[in-house]
């Protein structure tokens, strides 16, 4: 382990790095390679249990938390120290993490991996707020769903800000991006699989378990973002449209709010 007092220091720069460096045009194309940045010592453990492998620690200098001292022992990852003050310049963080880990990108997924053997998947088109691909994952791994599918405008699971908000659970839930997001759902849609478009047009279904049937039945959500909702073309591939009934003069949810309750239902036994 190593003691630093120097916030320019150039072995911390990969603790440097900002949303775009971490959300880049490369992970939203598919391509291989990259790192992530894990925040906090839940969200690090949580990596380092999916099996992924970390590249440096930037720690509490005074307070070692227990993680850090198994990454030691068990990889050969650079362990850096640090006063809570140089941590906060270091990362711009109103609050200083007791840990920091750079981590290796595990491989990238195809649809095709994400999908086999899964019967609850989330879609999601153009939800470019990393925060609210957290959170939408977040609720997808605590309610049941099994995979998400991205276009290639959604923020990246792995974004700083969306691994965090997601308290890790992004790195378990299998993802994976496909180029015409609504030639996918049109495909699974012919073949048997339930797709609902959620959005808050009156004419849509009122949202209900009973649309899915069994448990046993194939489903995917689709949902859009906050400004636009979902694609012509992606509501048009989905079987159906279905809106979560709401107050009058309130015309939708955040995307993330509105993930929750629909799965939530949607995963309900009917």
């Amino acid at each position: 382990m190593i003691l630093v007092d120097d916030p320019d220091d150039e072995r911390l720069d990969g603790f440097r790095m900002r949303e775009r460096a971490l959300a880049n045009r490369p992970q939203r194309r598919g391509e291989p390679g990259g790192r992530f940045l894990a925040e906090g010592d839940l969200v690090v453990e949580r990596a380092v249990a999916a099996g992924c492998r970390p590249l440096a620690v930037l720690a509490d200098a005074q307070r070692i938390p227990p993680v850090v001292t198994a990454i030691a022992q068990t990889s050969d990852a650079e362990i850096y120290l640090a006063s809570d003050e140089l941590r906060r310049r270091i990362t711009a963080l109103a609050v200083s993490m007791s840990v920091l880990a750079v981590f290796e990108r595990p491989p990238a997924l195809t649809v095709d991996e994400v999908t086999r053997g899964h019967r609850r998947l989330i879609a999601l088109d153009g939800v470019d707020n990393p925060t609210n691909v957290g959170a939408v994952v977040r609720a997808a791994t605590a309610l049941g769903w099994q995979g998400l599918v991205l276009d290639h405008t959604s923020a990246d699971p792995l974004a700083r800000r969306a691994l965090r908000t997601s308290m890790g659970t992004a790195v378990s839930l299998p993802f994976a991006r496909h180029p015409d997001l609504a030639q996918w759902i049109a495909e699974v849609t012919a073949q048997g699989v339930t797709t609902l478009a959620l959005t808050p047009h009156p004419t849509a279904e009122t949202l209900d378990a009973d649309l899915v049937g069994s448990p046993d039945t194939a489903v995917v959500v689709a949902l859009g973002s906050e400004r636009h909702g979902l694609s012509d073309d992606v509501l048009a591939a989905c079987a159906h449209r279905v809106r979560i009934p709401m107050a009058s003069g309130v015309d939708s949810l955040n995307v993330a709010s509105a993930a929750a309750i629909a799965l939530f239902e949607l995963n309900r036994p009917s």
